[in-house]
């Protein structure tokens, strides 16, 4: 995957956000959902010794994706948007799910695994955004998955098709992010003496 030296970790983090629109026209190979799941594979497991219980789906077919999109609720922090229309979906998708006859509870694997996604795409000029609000029922119908897997995220990828930009959420101010009239979505953070507690 190329772009790995390009920025520090913490502009790779700074740069790693959940994006709302995505540029629809690119389109993101097989090759490169595989990759990202590669680095969920080696990222640091809870689970790890003899265990290994994630496994994932990934597609990158237009017809598969929109059955995926359908089974996604995008509404979040983001006040009166129903998700990303025609023109600015994501291109690609990675189902993370859990083994349930290789362990009962993942603890936190399914967000590291989520979040090592992130940075790889954002590595390669891509993005992403976590979802968790699915209609599980809808998607295992959808992609006939055996009742063994536990559908735990699925994280949407494509070319970012808006800037985000981290503001300062300053005390009594809440987290709700907006869009502003170039399109660039604000995305309140609290500053780190405000997450910093001292006993």
């Amino acid at each position: 995957m190329a772009g790995i030296d390009e920025c520090n970790f913490k502009e790779l983090i700074e740069k790693t956000r959940n994006y709302h629109y995505f540029v629809e026209s690119e389109k993101i190979s097989e090759e490169t959902l595989l990759e990202l799941v590669d680095l969920a594979r080696l990222a640091p497991s809870t689970s790890n010794l003899n265990q290994q219980p994630l496994r994932y789906i990934i597609s990158s077919d237009a017809e598969r994706n929109e059955e995926i999109f359908e089974t996604l609720s995008w509404q979040g922090y983001l006040r009166g948007w129903g998700g990303p229309i025609k023109g600015v979906k994501p291109t690609g998708y990675i189902i993370i799910l859990g083994d349930k006859t290789i362990c009962s509870s993942y603890v936190a694997d399914q967000g590291i695994a989520a979040q090592s996604i992130l940075l790889g795409a954002t590595q390669t000029g891509l993005g992403g955004c976590i979802v968790a609000k699915i209609q599980r029922r809808k998607l295992r119908e959808a992609l006939d998955l055996p009742t063994r897997y536990e559908i735990l995220l699925v994280v949407a990828i494509g070319k970012p098709g808006e800037k985000i930009i981290i503001e300062e959420q300053g005390p009594g101010k809440d987290a709700y992010g907006w869009h502003d009239d170039q399109g660039n979505y604000h995305l309140p953070k609290r500053t780190l003496d405000r997450v910093i507690l001292k006993y």
